[in-house]
């Protein structure tokens, strides 16, 4: 066929590719705090964890708790600003890497997100948040307890747990106190958690009378901790305390047991998981760890969570509790101020008190959790079982 036959044919098809292409542009979602398709105010929520690697148990964890909120929102029917709510979880995976942190962060702040819960690593979180501060947009960590994330002067950044100076002070009081450890071993994986964690345990060791005998250092990669824990065991401390996560805690469980290392074994909340259990057989009884906050059978609604969490998910791992309230305070916020934007809301935030699952929640001038609790657990015939509460001591804030 002829040019001069074709073009005629497109000529007249061309009204048709427009209409075609004006449908595909409005089928895509609007940007948050903007009207839906529907006519409803869709509210875009982003949320990050690692999803793979070996922190995604936990990462996923933190996906459901934050997606159960979101569901619940919307069987509520919330209206903001006179309008029915629609919230979109917009989940993305940092693989527990701060390079690949930032570029997701970027990612939400183009995708218009009103607001971010995560991340959930203190490594993680520290690098995004900036990129939330810079483009305006409010973050809650549900699990990244690292001081210096608040302590930044970012006024966008807020957590819904104690900070690591409250739970490391706990901790180390514990271990001199409680357990009478005086010549104390520490090993942190180098990560802002692990690293910032062990330097406030040791401050609160050596302020309680005990002695450091030995520092050592590993990675959030490592799976073999023989030459660590050699260099521990010439020392002969009484207590042990690893700053780190579960793929390292569990092993290195099992590693002081196998050395006949003769000592207690103390970690914060990052081993604080049935994994860690699972991870380290037999070699988890007796050991210690923490968690900001009370129990989750103590927790205001605690048990009613717990049993709706698991018949739609699966046993919680160790934060969705905190990720369900981190959303829900975010819409109270919202709903307070009348609007989505972050601008508009975040002064409604810094200023709430809202009654969450695992607490009352208010804000201090920098965005941590006022009047944080941290519970000491022990691992007791294959469970983590609580032993105490403890509240956050104001000088360790």
């Amino acid at each position: 066929m002829s040019f001069y036959c074709v073009r005629p044919l497109l000529l007249a098809a061309l009204p048709l590719l427009l209409v075609a292409c004006g449908k595909s542009s409005s089928e895509q979602a609007a940007p948050a705090g903007k009207a839906a398709s529907s006519g409803e105010l869709l509210v875009r929520i982003g949320a990050v964890a690692p999803l793979t690697g070996n922190q995604a148990h936990i990462g996923k964890d933190n996906e459901s708790g934050t997606r159960m909120a979101i569901d619940d929102a919307n069987a509520k029917g919330i209206m903001i600003g006179g309008r029915k709510a629609r919230f979109e979880l917009v989940s993305e995976d940092d693989q527990a890497d701060p390079k690949t942190a930032t570029i997701v962060a970027q990612k939400l702040v183009d995708n218009k997100v009103s607001g971010v819960v995560g991340h959930l690593n203190s490594g993680t979180t520290i690098p995004a948040s900036k990129i939330y501060n810079d483009n305006g947009i409010v973050q809650i960590s549900p699990s990244a307890t690292a001081v210096s994330y608040t302590a930044q002067g970012f006024k966008t950044v807020f957590r819904v747990m104690a900070n690591d100076a409250q739970q490391g002070h706990v901790l180390g009081e514990y271990a001199t106190k409680n357990l009478g450890a005086k010549k104390i071993a520490v090993i942190d994986d180098r990560t802002a958690y692990g690293q910032g964690l062990a330097d406030e345990f040791i401050k609160a060791a050596q302020a309680n009378g005990a002695q450091i005998v030995a520092h050592e250092y590993t990675n959030d990669k490592a799976v073999d901790f023989t030459a660590v824990l050699t260099a521990v065991k010439g020392k002969k401390p009484e207590l042990l305390f690893f700053g780190g996560m579960d793929p390292q805690a569990g092993p290195m469980a099992k590693q002081i047991k196998g050395l006949a290392l003769d000592l207690k074994f103390m970690m914060g909340d990052g081993g604080y998981t049935p994994a860690f259990i699972k991870l380290a057989g037999d070699a988890a009884e007796g050991a210690y760890a923490s968690l900001p906050g009370v129990p989750l059978a103590k927790m205001p609604g605690g048990k009613e969570f717990e049993a709706r969490f698991v018949a739609k998910y699966q046993p919680i791992q160790l934060y969705a509790p905190y990720c369900y309230d981190a959303v829900n305070v975010m819409i109270a916020a919202m709903q307070k101020a009348g609007s989505t934007e972050p601008a508009s809301y975040l002064p409604a935030l810094a200023g709430i008190s809202y009654d969450g699952v695992t607490a009352k929640i208010q804000f201090d001038a920098k965005g941590d959790l006022k009047d944080g609790a941290v519970t000491m657990y022990q691992v007791q015939q294959g469970k983590w079982q609580p032993l105490e509460t403890l509240a956050a001591s104001a000088a360790a804030h």
